[in-house]
């Protein structure tokens, strides 16, 4: 299935962050109220075609900063044999160093015969993915408490910028949108497949906004999620009647070209 283009028609909310008066939220209602969700071993081809079994997990993981990466340490810190199919590589000296590494300066989780050191190939006794989202999941927590910062943003993307105004004030802007493939940098257009914005991705039960919510309210905080549903949920409420009325012409510019390309048999939306 072809992907849907980059510059799709897009709707926009805005509003003022209820904790924050000097803040405000820009959020991507196509991408946050589609039907998008995470297929890995269930149809994700990976970004390269000759490493299907590896998601997007390929290039390893960058770490945001040194919270990021000392969350990601304690995670490490509990994994036994049985979880993570590289831990004798990854824990061979006791340091950072054995599945940290450096790639222009920044560092990133180490690349193991092709792809991160956390992922789990197919055949192994756990089963294949991520190690530190299987712990979590096997521990009652959840996933983005324990992975690198990009993992579980992905493919949510979050940015900010100043606004300034006539009046001589200011204020910052955070958007919230598709992680497309120009966030990848000029590498993305190279990326042999990608989820976001491919219809066979788009069979999520829940809209966006819903199935990572937990994701959604650890970056914009629960009173600005809590703002952000209410406005997804009068967007699709505008979805509903305009499907009702047949008006075909409307549904690109209201719902994410992908979710209405997507496969009819394996989707169940709102």
């Amino acid at each position: 299935m072809a992907e849907a283009p980059l510059d799709l028609p897009r709707v926009w909310v805005e509003f003022t962050d209820p904790a924050d008066a000097n803040q405000r939220f820009r959020c991507d209602l196509t991408w946050l109220t589609s039907s998008w969700t995470c297929i890995f071993g269930n149809g994700c081809h990976g970004i390269y075609a000759d490493r299907p079994d590896d998601g997007c997990c390929t290039l390893g993981a960058h770490f945001t900063d040194k919270d990021d990466l000392d969350r990601v340490a304690a995670v490490a810190a509990e994994l036994g044999d049985d979880e993570w199919q590289f831990r004798d590589v990854g824990t061979a000296t006791g340091r950072r160093a054995d599945w940290v590494e450096k790639e222009d300066g920044a560092r990133k989780t180490r690349v193991v015969d092709g792809a991160c050191i956390f992922l789990n190939r197919p055949g192994f006794p756990a089963g294949a993915g991520c190690a530190l989202h299987q712990h979590a999941v096997l521990t009652g927590v959840q996933p983005h408490t324990a992975k690198p910062d990009v993992c579980w943003q992905l493919p949510i993307r979050r940015s900010y910028r100043t606004v300034e105004l006539p009046d001589d004030t200011s204020y910052l802007e955070v958007t919230i949108t598709e992680y497309d493939r120009r966030g990848w940098g000029p590498g993305g257009h190279d990326l042999d497949w990608y989820c976001s914005g491919n219809p066979e991705a788009h069979v999520g039960r829940e809209p966006v906004y819903r199935s990572n919510a937990p994701e959604l309210i650890e970056l914009m905080g629960r009173p600005a999620y809590e703002e952000l549903a209410i406005r997804a949920e009068g967007h699709l409420t505008q979805v509903r009647a305009v499907r009702a009325r047949g008006a075909h012409q409307l549904l690109p510019l209201i719902v994410h070209p992908a979710t209405i390309e997507a496969p009819r048999g394996r989707r169940s939306t709102a």
